[in-house]
Parts: C-alpha cells; structure tokens; sequence
C-alpha cells in the first residue's frame, strides 16, 4: 500500500521546499490535542496546555477535530489555489491570507474532510453548500462523530463566512498565546532543512532527496511517481495543468512519526514530513511490519520465540524439545528470519539461532509509527 504521486515531466524547479507557519501551528495543535503520538515534545505540551486561558483553551476542543483525527487541508490551504506560483508564507498572517484567497466551497470541502475522506481523492462536481444531498450527507457523518462536530458542520454550511472568521481569529490567538514564541524557536531550524534538501535535489537529485526527506519515500527508476510508504492506498500528480504543476515539501518539528501526504483532487500535492533527528528511528516499511506480525502469530513460532529468547538453539534441539521433524523447525525458523526477528551464528558445524531482543522490543512502537504514519 501506498500514497502516489505522479511527477513525469516535473521540472526540478516546481519541486519546492519551504516551511509553512500554518502547517506548523495545526502541528503543535496536533501534539497538544495526542501528546501520546509525539512523546519527543510531551514537556512542551504540558508547559503550554497549562498556560493557556479557559477561553482559548474552550474554543481549541470545540475546533480540535480540524487537527486531532483528520489534519485538515486548510492548514495546507496554499495548495488548493490555482496558482502553482504560491507558496508557504512566511509568517502566520501571511499563511491565513493566502488560506482567505480559497473560495468558500474550497474551504467548506477542505474543513469538513473529516466527514467525506471515502470521496478525498475524487472529483464532484457538487457542493454541500448547494446540494441538499450532500448537504445532508455531510451533516449525518458529522453527527456521527458526535455533537461539536455537527454543531460546526450545521454552522460551516450555513454560513461559510462567520466560521472562517472564527477560525482565522483563533489561529491568531494561539499565536499571541503561544505559537509566534514557538515558531521563533523552530523557524530557523526548519529554514535551514529547507536549503539542506533543495541543495540536496539540485546536487543529487531527487531520489536520493526523497532518501533524506523519510525513507518511507522512494521514487521509481524513470522518475516519474513517488510513492509514500504508508497504510492506504491512493493516487495524485503533480503536473495537472488545471491547478499548476508542482509538489511542495514543507518540513515539521513537531510532525514525528506522521508523515502527512496531501492527495486532495484539485489541490497541488504536499508533504508534510518531520525534520530528521538523532532521536528519532527510521521508519519501518508496512511489508516488513506486516512480515513481523504475521510471523509471530502462529502459535508453534511463539513457543519457539520463547527458547530462542533466552538462549541460542540449534535446530535440531528445538525439534527434539517440541516434538516436530528438524525441517519443520527449519521452516518456521526461516520466517522468523526473513522477518527480521532471528539472528543466526554458525558454532563449528552446528548453526544456532537467537531471537533479536531489540527488534522484537521496538514492535511496539513500530506498530504505532506504521499505523499513524
């Protein structure tokens, strides 16, 4: 599975890299509404949270779900404008009026992804601001995920303009409350990856770029897709010609372990990847997890987890301890071992295996990095 983008005929100059305050600020909005997703950054979150007033802090949980299940397309609201010349601003105030440029059935479509993400990738020619169907549609799934969401559904579809004054006005406010110290920290670092990874595709080009951006990004031999490791499937280009030719890579601090691709139809593609840091483990790939788990969920590969855990074993003398032919052994040692899960060490004439503590001990937090990358 995977997120592809198709980039055939993609000048190297449309491939741009380039923080975004607004795409930050929904990040640390993110982090403080799932302070388990991003451990690396919990004492920043607590020390905000409780420096937060009432108010401020009422009006975030009434609008948390633009950010905290879904992240919402308006914090990427550059790419939906049809003008492959814009960019990330580089303040807030400029990220939010380059956000107001976008066309209220724009906005409306990007802020209620959280109740149509079966029909993100695909294009309509209707609207829930003029389409009862789809007006109903939306105010059901919203329903759905309980009553502050279809409070500001029923509110966003009745009147478009309160609501994107509401929300501009919040985002401010968690500017002077806590984001413009934030950004003032993380800016420079962020800038400076930028220039890292457009020196990077300018010298080396673009696969070994997308190596350094996440090794969960690989780009095909003739150079004409990117595909994004990751538990869904779909599709997008980056050279439609009706929106502007163009991908934007827009580095995060506070991204860790998501790795966000924005497939929206009609909009330019965008990742928004977290900065490298000594900290942070490479991603696993899906099929190596997915091996890893299946590996172990046989009931005879366990029990043989359980010797080789505490000591190296030959095959033979797990066949003799369990009761099974030695081929049999073999069998269910070789899954394990092409999982990744075993290490083998040759004694003499005798081969023995060992259970690889440290990677059997990181599947937890693999399967949290895979299913939430």
């Amino acid at each position: 599975m995977s997120v592809t983008i198709h980039i055939a005929g993609l000048p190297q100059e449309r491939i741009v890299f380039a923080p975004s305050p607004l795409a930050e600020l929904g990040t640390a909005l993110h982090a403080l509404s799932e302070p388990g997703h991003h451990p690396g950054v919990h004492g920043w979150a607590t020390a905000t949270e409780a420096s937060l007033k009432q108010d401020l802090a009422d009006r975030l949980c009434e609008a948390d779900f633009l950010w905290r299940t879904t992240f919402s397309d308006i914090l990427l609201g550059f790419a939906g404008l049809r003008d492959a010349s814009v960019r990330p601003g580089e303040t807030l105030a400029q990220d939010l009026d380059t956000l107001d440029r976008l066309d209220d059935e724009e906005y409306v479509s990007a802020a209620l992804e959280f109740t149509c993400s079966t029909r993100y990738g695909t294009a309509s020619p209707h609207s829930p601001l003029t389409d009862p169907a789809l007006h109903e549609r939306a105010v059901e799934l919203a329903s759905a995920r309980g009553p502050q969401q279809r409070k500001f559904t029923e509110w966003l579809l009745a009147d478009p303009p309160a609501v994107r004054a509401w929300v501009r006005r919040l985002f401010e406010d968690c500017d002077q409350a806590f984001f413009a110290d934030t950004w003032n920290r993380v800016r420079f670092q962020l800038a400076a990856d930028a220039r890292e990874k457009s020196e990077l595709l300018r010298r080396r080009g673009l696969a070994a770029t997308m190596e350094a951006v996440s090794p969960a990004l690989s780009v095909d031999e003739a150079c004409t897709r990117i595909d994004a490791d990751k538990l869904a499937s779909a599709r997008t280009t980056a050279v439609d010609p009706e929106v502007g030719a163009g991908i934007t890579f827009v580095p995060s601090v506070y991204q860790w372990p998501h790795l966000v691709v924005l497939h929206r139809h009609g909009w330019r593609p965008v990742v928004h990847y977290p900065v490298a840091g000594r900290e942070l483990p490479g991603p696993l790939s899906v099929e190596q997890f997915e091996l890893r788990m299946e590996a172990l969920a046989h009931p005879m590969r366990m029990r043989l987890c359980r010797n080789i855990a505490r000591a190296p074993y030959t095959t033979g003398e797990l066949a003799d301890h369990y009761g099974i032919s030695a081929p049999e052994v073999s069998r269910h040692l070789a899954v394990l071992k092409r999982a990744g899960l075993i290490v083998a060490r040759r004694r003499g004439r005798y081969v023995q295996y060992q259970l690889d503590l440290k990677i059997v001990a990181r599947l937890g937090s693999d399967f949290l990095e895979t299913v939430l990358r």
